[in-house]
């Protein structure tokens, strides 16, 4: 399944009566194949994690999301990788990129000292969601992923696009 938003200047978010320019074709699509289960994984671009941008171009609706912070030699570093359901996508990010509400001093000094970077793709499915964050926690951070994937596949394989090159340090 992939959701497809394609809104134009015809267009209006009803919640949030945000005004869409682009299309946005970004999301996970889903293919079986027995019991193993392939996702495709179409990311929005890169963006900078200031609060205008995301209350003006991130959506919301639930998703995955991923948020970097760059380092002194320009390499960006992983901060968190995870999904939302209630508050959507735009509300989650915003939180996480916002220093005054850090909840321990080291991600705190990271959110006031450096640059935040954020991408995302959204799911209606919490299967689907958790299926992907799993992956990305058990290949990430193998040691404490945190999660369980949906126990519906055997095996989970996943194919990411993104419309920027991103190459991301540990």
């Amino acid at each position: 399944m992939i959701i497809y938003t394609l809104l134009v200047f015809s267009c209006i978010e009803k919640l949030t009566m945000l005004w869409y320019i682009r299309a946005m074709d970004i999301g996970i699509r889903a293919q079986e194949k027995g019991d193993d289960v392939y996702y495709f994984i179409q990311w929005s671009p890169l963006a900078l994690a200031e609060r205008w941008a995301i209350n003006s171009g991130v959506p919301a609706i639930a998703g995955v999301y991923e948020i970097y912070w760059m380092d002194d030699h320009n390499h960006l570093r992983m901060m968190s990788v995870g999904n939302t359901h209630y508050g959507g996508l735009r509300s989650e990010i915003r939180r996480l990129t916002d220093p005054e509400l850090a909840t321990d001093a080291r991600t705190r000094e990271i959110l006031d000292n450096e640059e935040i970077w954020f991408r995302y793709a959204p799911s209606h499915s919490s299967d689907v969601m958790s299926d992907v964050v799993w992956f990305f926690r058990t290949t990430y951070f193998p040691e404490n992923p945190g999660v369980d994937h949906s126990g519906r596949y055997r095996k989970i394989f996943i194919k990411e696009s993104t419309p920027d090159k991103l190459i991301w340090v540990p």
